[in-house]
């Protein structure tokens, strides 16, 4: 098979992990930078160019697509479903896991655990706010944010009230979310490919800092989910309609609750941690269905 990974690094580690894997299986592999592809969009003739070239006789795509470019990323994917390629993510589910607020109402009403969360727009009424999620310590997150970046923990009411105002100030939307005391900055994340769990890994914060991204110093172990777990997290990713999904849950005293599902989650730091060819799990999904 013919098969594109989207991606405008070559040389981060997913990317190249899914090229090394699918020429393992015999695929002819291609990178292609989608924010430097042309749509070509007319009557029953929709065309990529990518360097004033045609892209055919493609039989599917990865998308690695960048939050910072999930409009333009999501219309290349939309072209080639429009070309009747398969596609590893579907454009509808990488819009809806890009916007926060939607995912948690999908979730929501998939009946999933979540942390208590509140949205308003740009509301005055601060401290109701706070109120709302159990009182501080509370989480503010951005609603663009991505990678730990724009989130805050704030532990005292006049903390919450300044970054909550400041934001408002700056017209940036977020959400505020009960802190979960007893995850001890700890999250899990469950690796999901075409319904099953291929892996999870628990990633433990540094000292003194309550997110656990690896981006931001966090640590990362193998770890077995529970049944529970493992339910949840297979649900999320079929609710938000992902083949592919990296699943972030908390562990609290009422059950998993659900963080967020990532679209184009990171291969290095889950394949370290549990030592599996995640790429290759991901190459015979698409196997499977082209």
């Amino acid at each position: 098979m013919k098969i594109v990974v989207l991606s405008r690094n070559p040389n981060l580690y997913s990317t190249q992990r899914l090229m090394e894997a699918g020429k393992q299986r015999g695929h002819e592999m291609l990178v292609i930078d989608h924010s430097k592809c042309d749509l070509v969009i007319e009557k029953r003739k929709p065309v990529v160019l990518y360097k004033g070239h045609k892209l055919e006789h493609v039989d599917a795509v990865i998308p690695r697509i960048g939050a910072s470019v999930t409009f333009y990323g999501t219309a290349v994917v939309r072209q080639f479903e429009m070309m009747k390629v398969f596609t590893a993510i579907e454009s509808q589910a990488l819009v809806r896991s890009r916007d926060k607020l939607r995912s948690l109402q999908i979730l929501s009403r998939a009946g999933l655990g979540l942390p208590k969360t509140v949205f308003t727009n740009y509301s005055r009424n601060v401290k109701d706010i706070i109120k709302s999620v159990g009182g501080t310590p509370v989480v503010i997150k951005v609603l663009e944010g991505t990678q730990g970046l724009g989130v805050v923990l704030a532990e005292t009411d006049n903390a919450a009230e300044s970054v909550i105002e400041a934001f408002n100030g700056l017209k940036a939307r977020v959400i505020v979310q009960e802190y979960i005391q007893e995850s001890k900055g700890a999250d899990v994340r469950a690796f999901v490919v075409d319904g099953v769990v291929v892996g999870a890994m628990k990633r433990q914060a540094k000292k003194g800092e309550f997110r656990s991204n690896l981006h931001r110093g966090g640590t990362a172990e193998i770890i077995e989910l529970t049944e529970d777990e493992e339910n949840a997290a297979l649900k999320a990713a079929r609710v938000m309609g992902l083949g592919v999904a990296g699943v972030d849950m908390l562990q609290s005293d009422h059950g998993p609750l659900i963080l967020e599902v990532n679209s184009s989650p990171g291969l290095e730091g889950i394949e370290a941690a549990t030592e599996k060819d995640i790429a290759r799990s991901i190459i015979r999904y698409v196997e499977r269905n082209v």
